[in-house]
């Protein structure tokens, strides 16, 4: 990774590590809204990698490409954080969405359908579609559901470390039961979306070509099973 004269040899290190720079950016833009590029997180993330390089000391212990992780991972927060990553509109539409579910189950006594929702907004089906569209990269719980007044912002406890243990997370037991028995509600093709996306960690793409529709389909209906969840635990979040 470094020339004879000991200076940062960029291209050996972009051949070496720059799959796994990229394969963190996909990663973590799979949970953000379409507004964020994956170039730019992978830019960052390069940015990031170059500066572990520079940093990193072999008497400390930890593996290269431990610390390496942690570094790119770092930056590609530190240019969301640098950005509007997910705008108001987002969680105002989502937040449209939910009141809708509500109102509609209240009226039907049943989990409303996709077209009784676009009913109670008095919207055409594909209008509400698009509003679907325009909700993605909706998470079951925001950072305005808390007050966040220590140091983790919502990206670092949401996005930051997937490998972190869901019950540090979650926090809650009986929140986790609550989640799975209003996953089991959902209606039969949202679920299986939320099983594949968060289970199987397929993306939108490989979801829409098992389920025969497209990644666009697929997004309106993560949103939606999304909105429903927020809704049943409204107790909660």
């Amino acid at each position: 990774m470094y020339t004879a004269q000991g200076t940062l040899d960029r291209t050996s290190a972009i051949e070496r590590y720059g799959p796994m720079v990229r394969r963190m950016a996909s990663q973590l833009i799979g949970r953000l809204p379409a507004n964020v590029e994956l170039d730019d997180l992978v830019q960052a993330g390069m940015i990031g990698l170059f500066d572990a390089m520079t940093r990193y000391e072999t008497d400390r212990g930890a593996q290269f490409e431990t610390f390496a992780t942690q570094r790119v991972r770092g930056a590609m927060l530190d240019e969301l954080r640098g950005s509007d990553w997910l705008p108001r509109s987002v969680r105002r539409n989502q937040r449209t969405i939910e009141s809708a579910i509500h109102r509609a189950e209240q009226r039907l006594g049943r989990a409303p359908a996709e077209a009784d929702i676009a009913e109670e907004l008095g919207l055409p089906l594909a209008e509400y579609q698009r509003l679907l569209d325009d909700a993605r990269g909706a998470q079951l719980v925001h950072l305005d559901d808390y007050d966040d007044d220590g140091d983790e912002g919502f990206l670092d406890r949401h996005v930051a470390a997937p490998d972190v243990d869901p019950q540090e997370i979650l926090g809650d037991s009986r929140f986790r039961h609550a989640l799975v028995a209003a996953i089991g509600k959902l209606p039969e093709r949202e679920r299986l979306v939320m099983g594949m996306y968060y289970e199987q960690e397929m993306n939108l793409k490989e979801i829409g070509a098992v389920l025969g529709v497209t990644e666009s389909r697929i997004s309106q209906l993560h949103s939606q099973a999304v909105a429903r969840l927020r809704t049943q635990m409204k107790q909660w979040i």
